[in-house]
């Protein structure tokens, strides 16, 4: 069995730990490696005291959601943690060169997500991998697959493959994870 490469955005937002959660339970096979990768804002100093205060907070952020992970004994963990941009070109370079084979982002209103969408017409291109943008629910749903076009503006839209799910995943924290949205290269 091939060993696969999953990295997991982190982010200090319930939807990036519910995605975590998800991609442990739903996507995780022994022997895979996951990456937690954060990605901290570029600062206008160069200030090395506060690049390395970023660098420190992004690193107990992605400890956190390691300790998420400490209940599947069989997983292998490794932290990245990146002063880059908050659009998502950092992530999707850092993606390309860990050579993953999936992405798993919580998705909520301040995703890179829709950031990179603004900026590309076809994000998927900016990935070699899959990409699975996990959103938390709103209210409990059932589950289905559907296709549905996403229009960020008049210029700006990308094909998605929505399920919803209504049982599985809960945790005390999380309410139900309600969509995963599937990006394809």
């Amino acid at each position: 069995m091939d060993v696969r490469k999953i990295v997991v955005v982190v982010e200090d937002a319930d939807a990036a730990r519910t995605a975590l959660r998800w991609a442990l339970h739903n996507l995780l096979r022994h022997g895979d490696l996951i990456t937690l990768l954060h990605v901290f804002p570029s600062l206008r100093s160069r200030n090395k005291n506060k690049i390395r205060l970023h660098r420190v907070k992004g690193f107990q952020l992605a400890l956190s959601f390691k300790e998420i992970c400490n209940n599947f004994p069989n997983s292998k963990i490794e932290i990245v943690v990146r002063e880059g941009d908050q659009e998502g070109g950092t992530i999707a370079r850092l993606v390309r060169e860990i050579g993953a084979s999936t992405l798993v982002v919580g998705l909520h209103d301040q995703s890179f997500l829709y950031k990179l969408a603004m900026a590309h017409n076809n994000i998927a291109s900016n990935f070699n991998c899959k990409v699975l943008a996990i959103k938390p629910p709103t209210t409990p749903l059932t589950t289905r697959n559907t296709n549905i076009r996403l229009t960020m503006d008049s210029s700006t839209s990308m094909d998605f493959s929505h399920v919803e799910i209504s049982d599985g995943l809960r945790n005390q924290e999380e309410s139900w994870i309600s969509s995963v949205i599937s990006i394809h290269p």
